[in-house]
């Protein structure tokens, strides 16, 4: 049989007991929301992984128009310096020749449709 004094040492500890899990139950769910709240917020672990990969992807952009800029640096250099490349450009695009030379220009003729037969 138990003494009224156990009795109030037993429930202390049942409260005690319940009191702890209520405590661990809380703090699960805290838990829980701060981990959700660290991988879908809009600031959270997705967010950040892909503005790394966007961040990758711009680089790359990058390294490519650095590449693009310094083809077109030394073709700047050539039209500025390289008669024979002005030439070239002057032939291509503007149609120049030089005296004496002959230029022959091939026409297409459209294609002549066929007419359907009538049924």
């Amino acid at each position: 049989m138990l003494t009224r004094r156990n009795q109030s040492q037993t429930v202390k500890q049942r409260r005690r007991r319940t009191l702890q899990r209520i405590l661990w139950v809380a703090g699960g769910v805290v838990g829980a929301v701060l981990v959700g709240s660290f991988i879908f917020s809009e600031m959270g672990l997705l967010k950040y992984l892909k503005m790394q990969e966007h961040a990758k992807g711009l680089e790359q952009e990058i390294r490519e128009m650095e590449r693009a800029n310094a083809g077109m640096r030394v073709e700047i250099t050539r039209l500025q310096q390289d008669p024979a490349r002005i030439e070239e450009i002057a032939r291509e695009r503007l149609g120049f020749v030089r005296k004496g030379e002959k230029v022959f220009q091939v026409v297409e003729e459209p294609p002549v449709d066929v007419p359907k037969k009538a049924k």
